[in-house]
């Protein structure tokens, strides 16, 4: 499957992209994508873990031993340690949220999946929400993963948003429209 020129492109691009052929290669594409959420996961808990992957002031050695203890205590695979030791003794570390960004994107566009997000006033249903999928499936001709979020200030409809394409039907957005054409 192709990968988008703009991820193979930027730093963490070309960093997630040689460890998903690794991953690939060892068929572990989907323990090394469980490694990289639960490290994600504890990059926002952890201010403390936040700031050790961007403070330029620890020597590689000190971040990627400091990095190796976290691996383990988060018990991630050999590879995931490896590929954190790799960006430690390249200084890279504070990449990781991008180059975590990028697996996650390389490995769905690998499942030909695509990732979708939808804004609504109020949470949806699961029911609601395995429908918009389905709908959103048959129409993008891929499987669609769906990530739902809460904005009141829409007050009513739906924004979806599924790569750079924008599907607004929220109750904000028709009623700027019909102010500004009341002002034309």
């Amino acid at each position: 499957m192709d990968i988008s020129a703009g991820i193979k492109a930027s730093l963490a691009g070309r960093y997630a992209s040689a460890l998903f052929d690794l991953a690939s290669e060892n068929g572990k594409v989907t323990p090394v994508e469980s490694d990289l959420e639960t490290l994600s996961a504890a990059l926002a808990e952890s201010a403390d873990l936040a700031a050790l992957t961007t403070n330029p002031e620890l020597s590689r050695d000190a971040q990627g031993a400091a990095m190796a203890a976290v691996a383990k205590k988060l018990k991630l695979s050999t590879l995931t340690m490896n590929f954190l030791g790799v960006l430690a003794a390249n200084r890279r570390l504070g990449k990781l949220p991008g180059i975590i960004s990028a697996f996650k994107a390389i490995a769905a566009a690998q499942r030909g999946e695509i990732n979708a997000t939808v804004t609504s006033a109020h949470p949806l249903s699961d029911e609601q929400l395995a429908t918009l999928k389905h709908k959103l499936t048959a129409r993008q001709g891929r499987t669609v993963m769906l990530t739902a979020s809460v904005d009141p200030d829409l007050l009513g409809g739906l924004v979806v948003t599924i790569g750079s394409q924008r599907i607004d039907a929220s109750i904000r957005t028709r009623l700027n429209s019909l102010a500004q054409s009341m002002k034309a």
